[in-house]
């Protein structure tokens, strides 16, 4: 059984994380598709890096700030604000990842989920 495609409120949801990734000056954002995926976590994991720790809590902070005004919801569970390694906020359809760049490249989980349709997201 395939999950339902189109205009959804994980997609819009996915588009929140985004914009607020970017608006801390995110980068290599990419947002992954799970939507076709059988037995998938979410909908979509958007992912991206972050230099500092600093920036780290920046970026999550700006996540949660984007997605409150929006639509009024806040993480469901969040992971990794004391390590600043990998930050994790769950929104249950949607799970945003922000990697300090040697982490995410050792976890990898782009190619994790290799099946997933992967955007990468320039800044505008």
């Amino acid at each position: 059984m395939t999950k339902k495609k189109g205009t959804s409120s994980s997609e819009k949801l996915s588009k929140l994380v985004v914009k607020g990734m970017l608006e801390k000056k995110a980068f290599d954002v990419a947002v992954l598709d799970l939507r076709e995926i059988q037995n998938a976590v979410a909908d979509y994991f958007v992912i991206c890096s972050g230099n500092s720790d600093t920036q780290l809590d920046a970026i999550a902070d700006s996540i949660d700030e984007e997605v409150y005004k929006e639509l009024k919801e806040n993480p469901w569970h969040h992971e990794g604000k004391n390590n600043k390694e990998w930050v994790l906020l769950d929104y249950v359809s949607v799970v945003a990842h922000i990697f300090k760049q040697d982490k995410r490249q050792y976890y990898g989980l782009e190619t994790l989920w290799g099946d997933a349709k992967i955007e990468l997201v320039t800044p505008d």
